[in-house]
């Protein structure tokens, strides 16, 4: 057991585990010291100094984020000294900072507004500099945008793209004055390594990084009479939406948002779901014929273990950083570009309307699903796949701005053709989830039989650690797979990016050998996404998570291979998992990408 410290904070005498900070007693007290270098998902960096608190007999003030407990300690967080110290840490900030907060993007979410309102910043004392600094905005990337006037130099977008996503895209440039978070060579985000993640956007407390909205070109389609607009919503987005509406983390709004998007005018209102369980068909299908290759047909170049390929962030992680194990990822499009490709085939035709004139609009927990859909390969269909992309975040948007009352929507369900999806499809979006929907489907397809675990529900691949393995044994395998008998399928699953960097160095060194990997860019998989709503730490990811599960459990379908949809789109249109018009549509290709 850890020792104790006791200290007095205001006066309250608190009791906590030695080698926790004053801004952790503080917590346990509920005494809210204001902070914004800080986060909870980053090392410590202590270098805003808004969370500065006075200790007795210390003459100057201490950062309570970086300063461990002591035994005896006396604090006091709400001095007229504190107080006065963080009003002018705050003003000094907002000299540097563009003040335009009705025109940004972030107004009413930044946390820097937030602070000024609470200290009261009302009067300028400090020479405003905004007019002398030479600010740069960069708005080439499909995906994000950067606009260094609203940066305060926090660097939590630095730690997160080093800490947590091990890319390195993002940097402290200069010193002094000069300062600035920039990348290689000043390059545009679109030109380096970044993948598009968005955690940088998720941890950036004000409005210095965020997605790049589409939100006016869907209006724009919607109230085009000659346009039928097609939206999906991606698993996530229904226990994230609530977040941004009203309701507490991880609630369920599925229905409410399927009734709140055809009142915004969407023609129909499909599930990303349906073809997140056609990609565990498509997917779970070419992992046994590469395991056939292996294993029967002795073939050497068979590229194992197989990756998952649906989450973009780490498609271009691969991409740039481990560019020789490009073989090695799944050929299957995402459920969001899959989604698209049909939408302008199958869907097309059964509804009877041109493809030309279908703009297909997706809801995404991810910015990185905007870079994707204009990645140059995505148009098998003869037109782009998907049209717009927008956030959980711009969901909300327009949900507001159309007067739309949430809360009091009633539940409504998916159009159909494209809208029915099972519990597997919503699995999707928590980290572990693809790789639970594939061995529900491909152990019942090897052996018959539903996977030995209780309720479906396979433990080992679910939760927040960062790399988490699982094996099952195959046994009592049916006629076209006895090649099979005996193996232990292997796999491992990972989620943020620098959990990625260390399995694959782990299984570059030949340290670690699996048949098949569910890699997410993000933390939490898709439910921690950086189309998500903010702030975010491990306590909401794991309600957002809990919310996954449950809608799981409340489905009738529960397993890809049985929902009746993927059933008659393979007997009407598809033929068959890996045929000539599947591969065509629902598979692509990568590319080896540079390393600035």
């Amino acid at each position: 057991m850890s020792n104790m410290v006791n200290l007095t904070i205001n006066g309250i005498a608190v009791s906590v585990e030695e080698g926790q900070t004053i801004l952790e007693a503080a917590e346990k007290l509920h005494i809210k010291i204001p902070t914004l270098c800080y986060h909870k998902d980053l090392c410590v960096a202590g270098n805003c100094r808004v969370c500065v608190v006075e200790q007795v007999g210390n003459n100057k003030l201490v950062a309570s984020c970086a300063m461990p407990v002591s035994e005896g300690m006396e604090i006091n967080t709400n001095t007229l000294k504190v107080r006065n110290c963080r009003k002018h840490i705050i003003e000094l900030l907002l000299t540097e900072h563009n003040e335009e907060c009705t025109k940004c993007y972030r107004n009413g979410h930044c946390e820097l507004q937030e602070l000024a309102a609470e200290y009261q910043i009302t009067n300028q004392d400090f020479i405003d500099l905004v007019p002398d600094k030479n600010y740069t905005v960069d708005r080439i990337s499909p995906a994000l945008e950067k606009d260094d006037s609203k940066c305060i130099r926090c660097q939590r977008c630095v730690r997160t793209c080093a800490e947590i996503q091990s890319v390195g895209a993002i940097a402290v440039a200069h010193k002094g004055s000069e300062m600035k978070i920039s990348t290689v060579f000043d390059r545009a985000l679109d030109e380096v390594v970044c993948t598009n993640c968005g955690q940088c956007i998720v941890h950036c407390p004000t409005g210095a990084l965020v997605e790049k909205s589409y939100v006016e070109k869907v209006w724009d389609a919607i109230a085009d009479p000659d346009t039928h607009v097609v939206v999906q919503t991606a698993p996530a987005v229904r226990i994230g939406l609530g977040e941004e509406l009203g309701f507490g983390a991880g609630s369920r709004v599925t229905g409410k948002m399927v009734s709140a998007l055809r009142r915004l005018g969407f023609d129909s209102v499909l599930d990303t779901d349906f073809t997140a369980d056609l990609t565990i068909m498509e997917e779970g299908t070419e992992l046994l014929t590469r395991l056939k290759r292996a294993l029967v047909e002795d073939d050497p170049d068979v590229a194992l273990p197989m990756a998952t390929s649906c989450s973009p962030g780490w498609v271009k992680y691969i991409e740039h950083k481990y560019p020789e194990y490009l073989p090695n990822l799944s050929t299957c499009k995402s459920p969001q570009q899959m989604f698209g490709a049909l939408a302008k085939t199958y869907y097309a035709k059964n509804i009877g309307v041109d493809p030309q004139n279908i703009i297909s609009v997706s809801i995404m927990p991810c910015t990185a699903k905007k870079y994707e859909a204009n990645r140059p390969e995505m148009k098998d269909s003869g037109y782009k796949d998907v049209d717009f992309v927008l956030t959980t975040r711009e969901l909300a948007v327009m949900i507001r701005q159309a007067g739309i009352e949430f809360e009091k929507l009633n539940d409504e369900s998916f159009d159909s053709i494209m809208g029915t999806g099972s519990g597997a499809g919503v699995i999707f979006g928590a980290t572990g989830g693809v790789m639970e929907a594939a061995l529900r489907t491909a152990y019942e397809i090897i052996t018959g039989r539903e996977v030995p675990f209780e309720n479906l529900e396979i433990l080992p691949v679910r939760g927040l650690d960062g790399v988490k393995e699982a094996s099952i044994k195959i046994e009592g395998t049916v006629d076209d797979w006895k090649f099979l008998e005996g193996v232990e399928l292997k796999c491992a699953i990972t989620n943020g990016l620098e959990n990625a960097h260390r399995l694959m160095d782990d299984i570059k060194k030949g340290e670690r050998f699996y048949h098949f990997l569910e890699i997410m860019a993000c933390p939490g998989g898709c439910l921690g996404g950086g189309g998500q709503p903010y702030p975010v730490d491990d306590e909401v990811r794991m309600k957002r998570m809990e919310a996954i599960y449950a809608e799981d459990c409340d489905l009738p379908i529960r397993k890809s291979h049985e929902n009746p949809e993927i059933v008659q789109i393979y007997k009407d249109f598809l033929e068959e998992p890996l045929s000539h018009k599947s591969h065509k549509l629902l598979h692509t290709s990568y590319v080896k990408r540079e390393q600035y």
